[in-house]
């Protein structure tokens, strides 16, 4: 279900140049100095913005990007950032069909996906940010020993994955089939995967190396 449309949403993100970028093409190729942070992580599909602001609140040293489509969604997840001072933390109201528009070849250290629309139909399927068609371009941004991270709930979005992207130029490090069964403290928990949680669904897990 989408969010009611927010009339403010496009104004504040507007208002707020200190932490989203307006110009997404405008640090390509110059994010390392527009941090100057030892890593860059790079989140497609910010949601809310939980995962975002609670990760960059554990990795105070790590650089967080974050991307998100959807206006209003973007807007929620920016007033996070900016409430909380998060000065390791850029947001972009963008699309990532788009990403090798605005970072630059090898520039990435990590990609993270959480979960992420599933599109079920078969005819949608590469729309899904683990399709093919999105590895292509994470492949191009990552560095050598780049890695994709990807939390879902969805079974059949997780099976997908492990098969789309073991046939790609990527190779799995490690996975889990009921992530949240043992205590991660390198993970936080958003509101969201919580709510899975409670249900006592299982949360998928994989995560995937860059291979030169």
């Amino acid at each position: 279900m989408r969010m009611r449309k927010k009339k403010w949403a496009e104004p504040y993100i507007n208002s707020h140049p200190e932490k989203a970028i307006l110009n997404h093409d405008q640090y390509k190729g110059s994010w390392q100095k527009l941090f100057n942070k030892d890593e860059i992580h790079l989140e497609i599909g910010t949601g809310k913005g939980e995962y975002i602001s609670s990760m960059s609140k554990l990795y105070p040293n790590t650089a967080w990007i974050g991307i998100e489509k959807e206006t209003n969604v973007c807007a929620v997840c920016l007033k996070k950032v900016v409430e909380q001072d998060l000065n390791n933390v850029k947001i972009m109201n963008a699309d990532a069909n788009l990403i090798n528009d605005y970072f630059a070849s090898k520039e990435i250290d990590v990609i993270h996906l959480n979960f992420s629309d599933p599109w079920p139909k078969n005819s949608h399927s590469k729309r899904r940010l683990s399709s093919k068609v999105f590895l292509d371009r994470y492949y191009d941004i990552l560095k050598d020993d780049g890695h994709i991270i990807m939390k879902t709930d969805n079974k059949q979005l997780f099976e997908f994955s492990i098969i789309e992207i073991s046939n790609h130029k990527f190779k799995i490090e490690d996975f889990w089939v009921d992530f949240r069964r043992e205590e991660h403290l390198e993970d936080t928990i958003t509101e969201y995967e919580q709510k899975f949680m409670d249900l006592k669904q299982p949360i998928y897990r994989v995560i995937f190396k860059k291979v030169v």
